[in-house]
């Protein structure tokens, strides 16, 4: 058995970063009160993550890349039959990690435009009419309870099955960024994702974290005096 680099910095740095704002998300939308401001903050964070590993999914290292662990019908009838020998995300991992980045960006965008109508307003809640607003608000809370919470359970579900029943632990590599294999692979390295990728995708997320915080959003004009009787 050799090592080699299966996930890079950039990629495992993500991951763990989305992992801890997500868990702080949940805690302080639970809290409420002055929490939700970091709540706010957070949702934020999360945009430019996503922003970040949208760019990293096109031109970051190989393993990172979407096309590379793009689930399909082959693929997953080859790994059901036992078949499939690649490195990287599994086509059954692949469709978990597809699911909730594609979770979390719904209910980030959700968020971005919710509107309680009490101690609550997303940073885009004027870009939507308030009706849309408070149904995205409802969604954003049913999202978080019963779709992202449910697939976040299901994920660490199969991490820790790989790791009792496949004697396959999928944590330290997450960590370490290298994996053991067989030496018919240990030429299977990732490649790719150097400094001109990464300065793209960290641009890009920088540009989306500005976006997320309608900076960029005109403030509203000062209300008009009227003038007084001068008696």
């Amino acid at each position: 058995m050799q090592k080699i680099k299966l996930w890079d910095l950039p990629t495992r740095l993500f991951h763990w970063l989305l992992v801890l704002a997500i868990a702080l998300l949940f805690v302080t939308g639970i809290e409420g009160g002055n929490a939700i401001i970091w709540h706010g903050r957070l949702g934020i964070f999360v945009a430019s993550l996503l922003a970040f590993r949208l760019v990293w999914g096109v031109i970051g290292s190989t393993y990172a890349r979407f096309l590379q662990f793009f689930p399909t019908p082959s693929s997953v009838m080859a790994y059901l039959q036992g078949k499939w020998h690649g490195l990287g995300h599994n086509p059954l991992g692949a469709f978990s990690v597809f699911a909730l980045l594609l979770l979390t960006l719904a209910q980030t965008l959700s968020g971005l435009v919710s509107n309680d109508e009490i101690s609550f307003y997303g940073p885009l809640y004027k870009l939507v009419d308030r009706d849309v607003a408070l149904w995205l608000t409802g969604l954003h809370k049913e999202l978080a309870y019963y779709g992202l919470a449910a697939f976040i359970g299901l994920h660490v579900a199969s991490i820790v099955f790989y790791k009792l029943v496949k004697k396959d632990n999928l944590v330290i590599p997450m960590l370490t960024g290298k994996k053991e294999v067989s030496a018919k692979d240990a030429d299977k390295g990732y490649k790719g994702g150097g400094y001109a990728p990464l300065l793209a995708a960290l641009l890009f997320a920088g540009l989306a974290a500005w976006g997320a915080s309608g900076a960029w959003i005109p403030a509203p004009p000062p209300p008009v005096e009227t003038p007084g009787f001068d008696w």
